[in-house]
């Protein structure tokens, strides 16, 4: 039998062999001596005492029985005590218990005696329930009560308030204000404690039991009305609501309400009005003899140490008050200077006080520590607690802080080290499984240390795990890039029936977000939803990320828009998440402009994102705006924005602001700030001024990122400078970033571009990793060059690899097929993207099919593929439909009129359009159709881009030609040059094709016309100047003529050399009197 069941049963029997005259005494005293005793009746509720202080516990008033009566029997007696006695002393035997065993013995007792309508022993059975935390048992009581009152009805919602349900016992306050009963000063306070901790969600029923106060003579009552300030502190946006209940106070007011609305500011950290009232106080108190506390300096040490802004010197005046008010070595006051200066990094001054209390404690220890670790001190804290463990005794809490210290080292994995120590310290002396906060520290103190397989087997071994433990293993998975372990402990932590909390859903958010899952997101959405942690402003802006980073964009607003608060970072992500969507850019301009109409101040982030938008559209007006905004917000010497607005101003074409900026940020110039310069150089096509900063960055000792090794070599494989590219993949190499695959893929994309397919494919085969970005630009490359048997073979090895493809792989894997003439097999690969790897076809794929079907001359079955298109053609389709049917000599006029009208609508400014309906009819000899057609262009005043070519020499000069060209100092050498060759050709069969020289002439000027088009006079201008036997490389900004290609066919034989000719489509590879296209381009 349990213990307290036979203490129980001695007393009772005890009770009840005492004598009559015992029990007759009990009976006429009881009456007067037991406050609330069941002869009198309870009392009316509008008889309290407003003016009655709060007692610390909602127990209903207790019976007491007078020491004076003796329970030893003087004579045996057969009398059993009354009942009035006997509730007397169950109410006596029971009111303090926390038993759950007492109080099924009290709930026995009250059925077996028939007290089931007793309400004093009813609600005494409600809190013991409450005690235990048996909060159902305790609904169950109260449910089966015959009769409540307005005790009953205030035990219960303290109970759930008490036991952090919160939406309970509002929900059961509701019911006894709709009931009838008049709350009393119990069930109010408990209410607006469950308010507070709803937070923002307990605002509005909050206000609403205020207007119920208002109503009753509690309106009146200071402990009310210090728990409705602390209330409005908890739910309101600010402490306006917190302040107007403090100002309608009486004038004569406590210092309790001071210490209250100061607390309310320092914790909405509202540090000039705590101050303020400070003063006000300290005015108030010279009248009224009110002193501040160590609670007020408490509340003022947190206001001045408070984020975003903490001020020293606010806080060493307060030290000085402290020491004024003689509170300096009081405990708590010391507690929270110390951790107060420690936070600041006055760590020196934290110590001094430290040493300086009269008492110290495990709480000033922590204090120290925890300021130490959130100045990323980890060092000095861990020091600290050595020097200071001998002079006060640590508690479990103070190794829960030492633990956090270890991940805040400069090296970590000598924090890693130092708390493994620890880790066997605390198994060693058995601490380990004392508190469960000591596991949830090694877990945390692992994960941020690197070293997650430790943080996962220590909560593997865990008996008991809360959800602080699952929080701090899913973060740290997400922070060491486990993402899919993130977001599998997720849903195994919601099968375990634990809720998660919003750090919860905001570490499997970004786990997500960094995966792309965006269905696995919208998931978490939907149980976050369901647990309402939707109105968490982080939550959402965690989900802002998810939806922006998966190019969810519609989600994004949706979200935003329902979002019922916005903080900086809310708008940064959707500012973010629009600058970088090429369709969506000028929404993050109106975003911006929203955001400052708001009120609301751009920070550091705000500007980088904007001006990336601003960089995209090219708006230099609007770029010099945002400069003029960063200069009024005193941001313009931060280094990330000096380099946003470099990076603003090379993409508008004012690289000479670039260089103002640039120059005067001298020492804060980072990476970044020279790759934005070199990016800005390229970008506006100055590459010389760009390799010279290259140069000038190696000279000085500094070292190249990939990015800027990736920028470069872009750059050199768009002009196509072979000799400047390889001095960038020498100077890589001598960096070692041999093995980067960044670079890697760079430079195979330059190498193909520059005409060296052969030493892309070298490099491809070298490299030890190698992503979809290599093998998209090799398959890319074997394709430029013609070689779709290669081509097509690494996009099975590829496939092999476990590489998924992408959509640029089919682009490339698309134009191989159609540079060769492959259409079933093109066709193939096409429908394979939605059926096997489910990429959708977009409308650069549908131009691959379109240039496929063109070139390979089936006009019919390409007229009908455009015609089922899903999405509309753009001009780049209609633009391949219109040169298919000028290489079909017109036979398709309808299909070429109708691109035609298309390309006009479209885009009427663009004088390529013109040409290639000019070039159609051409080519089926209707002149006078040519005619009209460049009399529509001379009339839409737009100018055909001159066809032109180049040579890159050994010295590094670069040579440029257009048809007909007599400009270059050497034109008669190399007009002589291009005679012999004309006439070499002749001899060995060549005849002109004058059906490409577009022009109602005479055959004699039309053979003039062609031989005379810039690829021939650079070739000539190359053979003036050696005659050794390297390859010659030409490039040329149009698609090379059919007459040209012949000619550089008979050209490679009679000069015996390789000559590579790279067009706006191709490359070709002339050798031997052959190419490498198969005359198929």
């Amino acid at each position: 039998m349990p213990r307290c069941l036979l203490k129980s049963t001695s007393i009772y029997r005890q009770f009840c062999s005492s004598l009559s005259t015992l029990a007759a005494a009990l009976a006429s005293r009881l009456p007067s001596e037991i406050p609330g005793s069941y002869d009198s009746k309870p009392p009316d509720i509008h008889s309290i005492d407003p003016s009655t202080p709060l007692p610390n516990s909602f127990d209903q008033q207790r019976v007491h029985v007078s020491r004076s009566f003796s329970l030893v029997p003087k004579e045996p007696t057969c009398s059993p005590p009354s009942e009035d006695n006997y509730r007397g002393f169950l109410a006596a035997q029971y009111r303090d218990s926390r038993c759950p065993d007492e109080a099924k013995q009290l709930h026995l007792q009250i059925v077996k005696q028939g007290f089931c309508g007793d309400l004093f022993l009813q609600n005494t059975l409600i809190n013991i329930h409450v005690r235990t935390g048996d909060l159902r048992s305790a609904q169950d009581v109260f449910d089966e009560m015959p009769e409540t009152n307005c005790v009953s009805w205030a035990c219960l919602v303290s109970g759930y308030a008490q036991n952090g349900m919160p939406d309970d016992a509002c929900s059961l306050f509701q019911k006894m204000v709709s009931a009838g009963f008049v709350p009393t000063n119990f069930a109010l306070a408990s209410a607006l404690k469950s308010c507070q901790e709803l937070g923002p969600g307990g605002f509005c029923f909050g206000r609403q039991i205020h207007g119920l106060i208002s109503k009753t003579p509690f309106q009146f009552n200071a402990v009310v009305s210090n728990v409705l300030m602390t209330m409005y502190g908890g739910c309101a946006k600010s402490v306006d609501c917190a302040r107007r209940v403090f100002e309608e106070m009486n004038i004569d007011r406590s210092l309790v309400a001071w210490n209250s609305i100061i607390s309310v500011c320092s914790r909405r950290e509202d540090v000039a009005t705590a101050f303020e009232l400070f003063l006000a106080m300290e005015h108030q108190g010279s009248e009224f003899s009110i002193k501040p506390n160590e609670y007020t300096f408490g509340s003022l040490v947190v206001a001045a140490s408070a984020p975003p802004d903490p001020d020293s010197s606010l806080l060493e005046q307060v030290v000085a008050k402290v020491h004024k008010y003689g509170y300096l070595g009081d405990l708590y006051v010391g507690s929270a200077l110390v951790s107060g200066l420690a936070k600041l990094g006055l760590t020196s001054s934290a110590k001094k006080i430290f040493e300086q209390m009269s008492l110290r404690n495990a709480v000033s220890l922590n204090g120290l520590m925890v300021g130490l670790i959130k100045q990323k001190r980890g060092e000095e804290a861990v020091e600290v607690f050595k020097e200071m463990k001998h002079l006060v005794e640590v508690n479990i809490d103070s190794y829960a802080v030492l633990l956090s210290a270890f991940a805040e080292f400069n090296v970590l994995e000598e924090g890693r080290m130092k708390g493994s120590e620890l880790h066997a310290y605390l198994i060693r002396t058995g601490l380990g499984e004392v508190k469960i906060a000591i596991e949830n520290g090694l877990i945390n103190m692992y994960a941020k240390c690197g070293s997650i397989n430790g943080a996962s087997t220590v909560f593997r071994f865990m008996r008991e795990r809360n959800s602080v433990s699952w929080n701090c293993l899913i973060a740290g998975l997400d922070q060491n890039e486990s993402y899919e372990g993130a977001v599998a402990n997720f849903w195994m932590m919601r099968r375990t029936g634990l809720n998660p909390t919003n750090y919860t859903l905001i570490s499997s958010l970004s786990s997500c977000t960094s995966l792309g899952w965006i269905k696995m997101g919208t998931q978490i959405h939907c149980e976050g939803l369901k647990l309402g942690l939707n109105f968490d402003v982080s939550v959402s802006n965690a989900l802002l990320a998810v939806y922006a980073e998966t190019g969810s964009l519609i989600e994004c607003h949706k979200l935003f828009y329902l979002m019922t608060e916005h903080d900086e970072v809310s708008w940064n992500s959707v500012i973010g998440a629009l600058a970088n969507s090429e369709t969506s850019v000028i929404g993050a301009v109106e975003y911006f402009l929203e955001m400052m109409r708001s009120g609301w101040t751009p920070n550091i982030i705000t500007f980088i994102n904007i001006l990336s938008a601003v960089s995209s559209l090219s708006l230099h007006e609007l770029g010099h705006q945002i400069h003029a905004l960063v200069l009024k917000y005193f941001m313009a010497c931060d280094t990330g924005i000096e380099n946003a607005v470099i990076s603003c101003y090379g993409k508008c074409g004012r690289m000479e602001d670039c260089e103002k900026i640039f120059s005067r940020m001298s020492e804060r110039r980072d990476e970044v700030s020279w790759n934005s310069m070199i990016s800005g150089y390229i970008h506006n096509e100055q590459l010389s001024k760009a390799m010279d900063l290259v140069w000038f960055i190696l000279h000085n000792g500094r070292m190249l990122n990939h990015f800027t090794f990736a920028t470069v070599l872009s750059a050199c494989a768009s002009v196509a400078t072979l000799e400047r590219g390889m001095e960038v993949h020498a100077c890589q190499i001598r960096t070692c970033l041999g093995s980067d695959v960044v670079v890697g893929s760079a430079l195979i994309d330059m190498y193909t571009k520059c005409g060296r397919i052969d030493y892309a494919s070298r490099f491809f085969d070298l490299m030890p990793v190698r992503n979809v970005y290599s093998w998209n630009s090799m398959i890319s490359g074997y394709a430029r060059h013609g070689q779709v048997e290669k081509a097509l073979e690494v996009f099975e090895k590829m496939k092999l690899s476990a590489q998924p493809p992408d959509h640029v792989t089919f682009v490339g894997v698309l134009s191989a097929c159609s540079h060769s003439g492959l259409v079933a097999e093109g066709t193939e690969h096409f429908e394979s993207m939605t059926r096997q790897y489910s990429l959708a076809p977009r409308i650069e794929h549908f131009s691959c099919m379109v240039d496929l079907l063109g070139r390979s001359g089936d006009i019919d079955r390409l007229e009908d593929f455009i015609n089922k298109m899903p999405m509309k053609p753009n001009s780049l389709i209609w633009r391949t439909v219109l040169g298919s049917c000028v290489r079909a000599n017109a036979c398709k006029t309808e299909l070429g009129r109708r691109a035609a009208e298309m390309l006009l609508e479209l885009e009427p400014d663009n004088a390529v359009n013109y040409v290639l309906l000019s070039n159609m009819y051409a080519s089926g000899g209707k002149w006078e159709y040519m005619a009209m057609a460049r009399s529509a262009m001379s009339r839409a005043a737009t100018k055909k881009e001159a066809g032109c070519s180049w040579v890159t020499m050994r010295d590094g000069g670069v040579h440029v030609f257009v048809a007909g060209d007599k400009s270059h100092p050497e034109k008669d050498a190399i007009y002589e040059k291009l005679g012999q060759l004309q006439q070499k050709m002749k001899d060995a069969g060549y005849f002109p094709q004058t059906g490409f020289s577009l022009y109602d002439v005479e055959l004699e000027s039309k053979e003039e016309f062609l031989s005379y088009h810039s690829e021939r006079l650079a070739i000539a201008f190359v053979l003036t100047r050696s005659s050794f036997s390297t390859t010659i490389r030409i490039m040329k900004n149009l698609r090379v003529c059919g007459d040209c290609h012949s000619a550089f066919c008979y050209i490679s034989k009679i000069v015996k050399r390789q000559i590579v000719l790279r067009d706006s489509n191709r490359f070709h590879h002339f050798g031997d009197g052959k190419c490498s296209c198969g005359d198929y381009w």
